[in-house]
Order: structure tokens, then C-alpha cells, then sequence
């Protein structure tokens, strides 16, 4: 257990007066947990003082080697003003399986959840209370050695800030339009795609930002070897409800394996429905449309909980999906995970995790 020594701001900063326009990722609460790695030493200094940058040398190996890995997760406050966490270890376990591959010392599952819980306790007053807002948390590891050279740093800083943000869906679920993306990839195998790390992120942006130009609010990914079979969305994880079934990429390395992507997978074979984990054609979603089967497309993950796809286009040939409109297996995951993160049906899985007031 973490000895976690707190030191209060004593200029707290102005709470955001009108939540419908948080934003995402834009304003910063107080403070920040902050943890410290040594070599022969283990982590240690844990501690909450107020957020402020960091002052880093530049030749500090993070910038140029950009050994760093993080986790998104989010607090919601629910009627009753309960604050509370939705499977906080399953975001501990990956950062473990993220630090791995990265070559990063793990923090304990048990140290990470208490480490994110002291945090949001303190900054109780941060969490939104509108409907649909919630407060991001963002923890996040890097290396902090200083010096030139491609190894393992002996030094690291474990890192949580949080930002309170808007509804994602402020105006409604309005469903998007997919290019894929069938030259650049985000993954290959044996390489990092199963992780949170930056670089995944930025080797992502340029083809994210030429599907924008064409009009297109993602980008589905192709694996890297055959360039045919879907992986993700974005930074998403991406399901197909394809005559009456559901199928999605399996996280065998190269797809990040989704908190919210396995919290939908279990939900819907609560509800009967056959899910198929494995490889799935772009060519056999196309032909699907076709023929009139490809009946829901969506993406799922933390900030939008699920993003509907109306259309697909691939090689110049469109695929359109549902109407335009959000389909109804999607709706009511939707439903069901904000109705759980929120407090507004119970929580028949296990997943919440209120936070106890202890600051």
C-alpha cells in the first residue's frame, strides 16, 4: 500500500462555471499524483501536490526515444453525488501489459487504483455534475533519464492528471462516415499495437488527417501484413453486427485490447447474441453491405463509450449502414454502459467502483 504524502494547492484554480462546454482534455483540476522510479530502488515518493509542469532537460530520453506509456479512464458522479470508477483494474492490468513491452517498471494493480482513487478523492469537486460530463484521468508514465543513447532509462515518473469533460454526445448520437485506410497502418505484429504509447498515437495522425480532408471523421485500420483484414477504428476498437452476429478483431497483439470493447462483448453475449472474435475481411464487410446483412457498425472506447458508423468507404466503393441512424444493439450498449457508469440502473456486472471519502 501506497504511503501517499498530500500537499494542497493554496491557489485553487476557478471550477469551470458552465459544463456544456468543458470540452475534452482542455482545463486541468488542482492537482496531480506524482510517483518516482529509481533503479535499485523501486518505485517510491508517492505524493499529491499541485498540477505544474515539469522541468526536463533536453536531452532527457523521453523526447527522443519516446519511451512512455499512459491509460484513459474516466469518474462519474451520480445522482445520490456518489463518485465512482468503472473497472479500474482492467486499465491497471493493461498499463502493466503496456510498461512491459515498453520496458517501463510496472506499478502493482492494487498501487495504480490506489493511486487513482486518492487523486479523484481529492479532487471530489472536480467531477461534473451534468448529465453525460465526467472527469478524465489521465495517468501516465516516462522516462526521465538524461542522455543520448537507445536503452532502457533507470529513471521514471508515474504521472495522473485529471480534466473535467463534456457530454461526448452533447447534441445527440449522430452516426459517422469511415475511410479505410488500405496504405498507411497503425500496427504490425510484434510490435506495440496492443499498448498505450504514444507513438501508436502520432504514426496515427497523418492518416487520420487525410481522411479528414476527404470529409471523413476516422479511419478504420487494415492489419499490416495482408492490408485486408479490419482491426480499428481510429483509436478505437470496432465491432460489425453482420446477420445477427457480432464480430470484431481479436486482441492478438496488434488491437489494443478495449476496457470498453470487453465490456461490450460481455454484454452481448448476456444477451444471446454470438460474438466472433478473429479475423474479418474488409472485402466480406463490403459484400455483406451488399447483399443487405451488414446491419450495425460501431466503435467503442472510453471517451465515446460507442460511436455509430453510417458509412464505409473502400476503394471507392460505399457501404452505407442502418439508415443513417444509430442501430439498436448499439443504442442499448450505449445505454446500458452510461446507465451503469452513471448510476441510473444497477450494476449487475461487478464493474463500479465507487470512491470512498478518505481526504
Amino acid at each position: 500500500m501506497l504511503d501517499i504524502k498530500i500537499t494542497r494547492t493554496t491557489h485553487p484554480k476557478e471550477k469551470p462555471q458552465d459544463e456544456t462546454k468543458l470540452g475534452f482534455g482542455k482545463k486541468f483540476t488542482d492537482h496531480m499524483f506524482v510517483m518516482d522510479y529509481t533503479e535499485g530502488e523501486g518505485w517510491h515518493d508517492a505524493r499529491i501536490v499541485p498540477y505544474a509542469p515539469f522541468s526536463l532537460d533536453p536531452a532527457t530520453v523521453v523526447f527522443h526515444y519516446a519511451q512512455e506509456i499512459f491509460e484513459g479512464m474516466k469518474a462519474y458522479r451520480t445522482a445520490d453525488d456518489t463518485v465512482q470508477l468503472f473497472r479500474p483494474e482492467c486499465n491497471a492490468k493493461r498499463f502493466q501489459d503496456s510498461a512491459d513491452r515498453l520496458c517501463i517498471p510496472k506499478i502493482p494493480v492494487e498501487d495504480y487504483i490506489q493511486a487513482v482513487e486518492a487523486l479523484v478523492d481529492v479532487e471530489r469537486d472536480w467531477v461534473p455534475h451534468s448529465d453525460g460530463a465526467s472527469l478524465y484521468i489521465r495517468p501516465f508514465i516516462f522516462a526521465n533519464d538524461v542522455g543520448l543513447g537507445v536503452h532502457a532509462s533507470k529513471h521514471y515518473i508515474f504521472c495522473i492528471i485529471c480534466a473535467p469533460s463534456g457530454a461526448y454526445y452533447a447534441e445527440g448520437i449522430n452516426p459517422v462516415r469511415i475511410y479505410v485506410e488500405d496504405e498507411y497502418i497503425r500496427a504490425a505484429p510484434g510490435l506495440t499495437g496492443f499498448t498505450k504509447c504514444g507513438g501508436n498515437y502520432a504514426a496515427s495522425i497523418k492518416a487520420g488527417e487525410l481522411a479528414e480532408e476527404q470529409g471523413y471523421a476516422q479511419v478504420l485500420w487494415l492489419d499490416g501484413v495482408e492490408k485486408k483484414y479490419v482491426e480499428e477504428v481510429g483509436s478505437m476498437n470496432i465491432m460489425f453486427k453482420i446477420d445477427g452476429k457480432v464480430y470484431t478483431a481479436a486482441t492478438v497483439g496488434t488491437v489494443l485490447p478495449g476496457v470498453t470493447r470487453r465490456s461490450c462483448i460481455e454484454l452481448l453475449k448476456d444477451w444471446g447474441y454470438e460474438v466472433i472474435e478473429g479475423k474479418l475481411a474488409i472485402a466480406d464487410i463490403m459484400q455483406a453491405a451488399r447483399e443487405g446483412k451488414l446491419e450495425e457498425v460501431f466503435g467503442t472506447g472510453t471517451a465515446a463509450v460507442v460511436s455509430p458508423v453510417k458509412e464505409l468507404v473502400w476503394k471507392g466503393e460505399h457501404a452505407y449502414i442502418g439508415d443513417g441512424k444509430i442501430g439498436a444493439v448499439t443504442q442499448k450498449l450505449y445505454d446500458t454502459m452510461t446507465g451503469m457508469q452513471w448510476g441510473k440502473i444497477p450494476d449487475t456486472k461487478g464493474w463500479i467502483v465507487p470512491v470512498e471519502k478518505k481526504y
